[in-house]
């Protein structure tokens, strides 16, 4: 055979895969539009006949129940109206999609559920990432578009209180399971409206998870419960996502029960397991730009609660002098985080958040 005759043949060949795959890409995606046009419809149908008030009367072990069953009537009835029979594995994802969108936080509801995800980034419709064990993944999750990504922002920040529109196009906040949510939304972030959540640890770490993840020594565990036990200060300095809260939080393992301790933070993350513990949280302005309280305002207030300890959860601004004043000042062994790349670099940048403070210093 001729080197062009196999040229040919390879042409034949390629033009005949490409022909058998187009019908079934085709079909695929005409099922997904079926598919995303039955979900749209029994949504519509539940919002219009399933009651809140009515499912908030009964008996909390049967909500959930309730709402499943009604879901699945109208599904049925969807389905021989739109003439789409799903196989048994798809029937019943597609009820678990449907229970996520009323009960849940749509298509991240799962994710959220996930014990091995830390953070989950919807960056669009399309892309989102979660972080589990440490490393960054692409996940197979979709919205239906930035109007879905839309709707679920709303429908995790109403309940908090919060707003966001054109005129508040960020929003940080706190799930009630302890999650930190952020969400930006245009003119703010150019391409569409982008979630980040970071999940909250329902276990607490101990130092023996850090010696097993070989975040550190035993050797250095050893030395930093003496460091910890012997009231000296420290601060727990790394990049982003680098597990500065984490240590931090392990670190306050060590602390004597009988202490008594100040926890300030701008989204509560810490878990001390001690007794006698005071958790503080800062709070950004109202919608009229008012009612803000800062770090720097509970540390100045905390030194007059007779705390033997101030744990903060990082510093990065004027809040950095008093911090250092109240270590200095009778409250030894107190603990903080910040941002650094190395501790002579932490050096330099509290330099800086001290020079924040406005404080005419020699």
């Amino acid at each position: 055979m001729s080197l062009l005759q196999k040229r040919l043949m390879e042409q034949r060949m390629n033009q005949t895969d490409q022909n058998q795959t187009a019908v079934p890409k085709s079909q695929t995606y005409a099922r997904k539009q079926i598919w995303q046009q039955v979900k749209e419809t029994v949504l519509k149908r539940v919002a219009e006949y399933v009651s809140p008030e009515e499912i908030e009367q009964l008996p909390a072990g049967e909500q959930e129940k309730y709402l499943n069953d009604q879901i699945r009537i109208i599904l049925d009835a969807v389905m021989k109206e739109m003439k789409f029979s799903p196989a048994r594995a798809e029937y019943h994802r597609l009820i678990a999609e449907l229970v996520s969108e009323v009960n849940g936080y749509g298509p991240i509801t799962p994710l959220l559920a996930d014990p091995e995800i830390n953070e989950i980034m919807v960056n669009g419709p399309d892309q989102v990432y979660v972080e589990r064990l440490g490393q960054l993944e692409l996940t197979d999750i979709v919205f239906k578009d930035h109007n879905h990504v839309m709707h679920i922002i709303e429908k995790i920040v109403a309940p908090l209180g919060k707003r966001i529109d054109e005129a508040s196009p960020m929003v940080d906040a706190r799930l009630p399971d302890g999650s930190r949510i952020n969400a930006t939304i245009p003119p703010v972030s150019i391409d569409g409206p982008v979630l980040t959540i970071r999940k909250f640890a329902t276990k607490a770490l101990v130092m023996s998870d850090l010696i097993r993840a070989g975040t550190l020594t035993t050797n250095m565990a050893v030395f930093l419960k003496a460091c910890v036990e012997g009231r000296l200060n420290i601060i727990v300095a790394g990049g982003t996502s680098s597990g500065k809260t984490t240590t931090l939080n392990v670190l306050t393992s060590f602390i004597p029960n009988h202490e008594r301790v100040i926890t300030i933070e701008d989204a509560a993350e810490l878990q001390l397991q001690q007794d006698h513990v005071i958790r503080m949280e800062a709070r950004p302005a109202n919608i009229e730009g008012k009612g803000r309280i800062s770090i720097r305002e509970l540390v100045i207030n905390s030194l007059r609660m007779r705390p033997d300890r101030l744990i903060v959860g990082e510093v990065r601004g004027a809040e950095t002098l008093d911090m250092m004043q109240a270590m200095n000042t009778g409250h030894e062994g107190s603990m903080t985080t910040a941002h650094a790349n190395s501790p002579r670099d932490l050096l330099s940048r509290m330099e800086t958040m001290v020079l924040m403070a406005g404080v005419d210093m020699p």
